[in-house]
């Protein structure tokens, strides 16, 4: 056989070689156990079960501890550091860390994950045979998610990113101890900012696919939506000078999103709402408070469009 790193295999134990630990082989190639990495009594001739990593001055060991993931794997690794140069460090359990390179993640680095989040990785080999992690995608994940039920219909449920594209962001939800979870999708209009790699977001359930997968949304159902939406335009009228604002229906979907940070349709839907109230009044592109329905809006009396 050939000693592999990211592999476990069984090997027998060969001396001991104090201050450093035991030689391991197979018979062809030995491999340093060093104390450190034994996890029971250990005894010259005997086998045991190890698994194999490149040490700091990149040479093959071995360790009994039990790694989250092996060669080939798909795993959920916490990221515990971030290097400027080489990449993101993720914790595989075995008191050392295993390289998410720069190069397998997004460009933008807003879309990479930070401290503390966790992601999906498989375990591969560098050009060097040292181990390194790559950002697992659809091919890898697709076997080890389930289908969702009907039942998820328009719930919440949690998810976690595996890929962000402008056109959408890709998604496991959780699905408790049912496999990694159901693949989805948010579509970029059904976002309300772009989302990293390995964050953690609440998702409404739109639709369940015939696939089993789901399409998704950050966003409440409209009639939610248009009353917390209704809510945010009152309030911050109620703060304007003279409950007056140069915003209405005719004002421009970029300046709406950048302003308010929702679509220009569901601004129509809670003006529309505020007006079908009687609690608001356009005229002229602006929009007014109506603190009198017989005597008409206040004047804006001199507040500016950049206010």
């Amino acid at each position: 056989m050939t000693l592999q790193a990211g592999t476990t295999v069984t090997l027998k134990v060969t001396k001991e070689t104090k201050p450093y630990g035991y030689f391991v082989t197979d018979g062809v190639r030995e491999v340093l156990l060093h104390y450190t990495e034994t996890t029971g009594p250990v005894q010259v001739g005997e086998d045991v079960e190890v698994f194999l990593y490149f040490d700091t001055e990149d040479r093959l060991a071995a360790t009994m501890k039990k790694p989250l993931m092996e060669l080939g794997q798909v795993g959920l690794l916490e990221v515990a550091d971030i290097h400027h140069r080489f990449g993101t460090f993720l914790d595989m359990g075995l008191g050392r860390q295993l390289l998410l390179p720069f190069k397998e993640q997004p460009e933008l680095k807003e879309l990479r994950p930070q401290v503390g989040d966790k992601v999906y990785v498989t375990m591969a080999h560098d050009r060097q045979g040292r181990l390194m992690a790559k950002l697992a995608g659809e091919e890898e994940l697709a076997p080890l998610t389930f289908h969702a039920p009907t039942s998820w219909l328009n719930q919440w449920v949690e998810a976690r990113v595996y890929k962000p594209l402008q056109m959408g962001t890709f998604v496991i939800c959780e699905g408790g101890i049912l496999g990694f979870g159901v693949i989805g999708m948010i579509h970029a209009s059904e976002r309300t900012r772009m989302l990293r790699v390995g964050e953690t977001v609440q998702v409404r359930v739109m639709k369940v696919r015939e696939d089993g997968r789901v399409n998704l949304s950050l966003k409440p159902l409209k009639e939610v939506g248009r009353v917390e939406d209704a809510d945010k335009l009152l309030a911050y009228l109620k703060e304007r000078p003279n409950g007056a604002m140069p915003f209405s229906d005719q004002t421009p979907a970029d300046i709406i999103m950048q302003r308010f940070g929702i679509s220009k349709s569901a601004f129509k839907r809670a003006m529309g709402k505020l007006m079908k109230e009687g609690l608001i009044v356009q005229k002229e592109n602006w929009t007014y408070l109506q603190t009198d329905k017989d005597s008409g809006p206040a004047a804006p009396a001199g507040a500016s469009d950049n206010e």
